[in-house]
């Protein structure tokens, strides 16, 4: 005890000492003004220089620089999927799903973002958790690099805004939401078929009024699985041939994107829209066996393997409060394998999904089935892809930062990956923990 009263003891005259230097400092130009060894004019020019160096060090101090504005966050899914029967089903979805596969990072996301001025913010997103298609695993790849440019001569409230680089193309409303809010474990075949990887490099216009921009924000920030801030009205310019790959063609893809969220009488949200796009996407053969038989040979393509690309979707989602319902399905026309495995040619396509869902304090069950018929336009050849699948699960949300999901589904997908492209029926049970940050 007597040691710790002298450490106090010393600690104290210490900080006086302190003190009474910085105050002899503060008091020297007067000294020496009052002995008659400086001016008064240069005991003025001192004191003035003085308290501009002070203001101009508190300046510093409260002004932040660009990179103190940045913010960190993220994301981590691992996950554990059993097949209960059919051992070769696979997922393009899901790479853990399958025979002889065990535990697996479905996503490591870290994102960078922030406001570099008060016109210009930027967001940077990598992902961790990739797989080469090979059983290696956990590469590192880039999923999102973009700058928001707010135009302040059309609003002050940063209500119009142009977004370049690669981002999510606003097409439906389950692609542009997050993985991290989305009760169901994966998106459905039938709307992301439409954009692979829910992103593309271009240019997008969006609107979006600032009360509806609080709506968006209050949707996320209350566990209401909202979608973000995508406009309520949208308009954008990108290559056409999905996530990091190369442009194939000088013919650009189109998107018109119009969603709109409100409040219903009694307090539910409700959120509407529809979105379309067009433009020509390349494709590019390889060998298969025609389905008659005989040795592999490379299907024909039409205009170098440039192919119309072009759907129309809807979405409507009552939002969980308590009880939620979701549902997306889009049409359209696109590349396909033909049934004689012969040709990749223009055909038609249609799908979509239904979810309903329930709010219980943590607790979010739901149901949800999916369908789609149509080409799968990113994978080789194109192949005809048909899904029928019905997955019933529950998310428990221990706490902000960590919530486990457990589902049960029944699956029949074609194997889009190897040919020749069979359909897979089978039932998996599916395990996910994810941890915020």
């Amino acid at each position: 005890m007597t040691r710790l009263w002298f450490a106090i003891l010393i600690c104290l005259i210490g900080l006086g000492l302190v003190v009474q230097a910085d105050q002899a400092y503060a008091k020297i130009e007067d000294i020496l003004y009052e002995k008659g060894q400086i001016t008064k004019e240069e005991w003025l020019k001192t004191k003035a220089d003085a308290e501009k160096e002070e203001g101009i060090i508190q300046q510093r101090a409260a002004t932040k620089k660009w990179f103190d504005k940045l913010s960190l966050r993220g994301y981590t899914q691992l996950r554990y999927n059993f097949l209960t029967d059919e051992k070769d089903l696979v997922s393009e979805y899901d790479s853990s799903i399958g025979n002889n596969k065990g535990f697996q990072f479905r996503r490591i996301r870290l994102v960078i973002s922030g406001d570099v001025t008060d016109w210009l913010s930027i967001y940077i997103q990598p992902e961790f958790g990739g797989t080469a298609g090979t059983g290696n695993n956990n590469f590192a790849q880039l999923r999102d690099a973009y700058t928001d440019i707010f135009l302040p001569f059309l609003s002050k409230d940063k209500e119009f805004r142009i977004r370049a680089g690669q981002s999510k193309v606003p097409f439906g409303f389950e692609s542009l939401q997050s993985s991290q809010q989305r009760a169901a474990f994966d998106r459905s075949d039938a709307i992301n078929s439409a954009v692979n990887g829910e992103r593309d490099l271009g240019f997008f216009f969006y609107y979006t009024p600032a009360e509806t921009r609080k709506l968006f924000r209050n949707l996320i920030e209350s566990g209401l699985k909202g979608s973000g801030d995508y406009g309520v009205l949208g308009v954008g310019v990108y290559n056409g041939q999905t996530l990091n790959v190369s442009e194939a063609n000088d013919a650009k893809h189109v998107v018109l994107h119009a969603t709109y969220p409100f409040e219903l009488p009694y307090g539910q949200i409700v959120q509407v829209g529809v979105d379309a796009y067009r433009g020509l996407v390349n494709v590019s053969p390889a060998l298969v066996s025609p389905a008659a038989g005989g040795a592999a040979v490379n299907p024909s393509i039409p205009d170098g393997g440039n192919i119309l690309d072009e759907r129309i979707g809807t979405h409507f989602v009552l939002f969980p409060q308590p009880f939620g319902f979701q549902a997306e399905w889009n049409w359209g026309r696109g590349p396909e394998l033909n049934a004689a495995r012969t040709a990749v040619q223009e055909g038609s396509l249609q799908g979509g999904y239904v979810q309903a869902m329930y709010k219980w304090d943590d607790l979010i069950p739901y149901v949800r089935w999916q369908e789609y018929n149509g080409g799968k336009k990113h994978r080789t050849n194109s192949p005809f892809n048909v899904v029928r699948e019905l997955e019933v699960g529950v998310e428990y949300q221990f706490s902000k930062a960590l919530e486990l999901t457990v589902a049960y589904a029944w699956s029949k997908r074609t194997d889009t990956i190897t040919a020749p492209y069979a359909i897979r029926d089978g039932e998996i049970l599916r395990f996910q923990l994810q941890w915020n940050y």
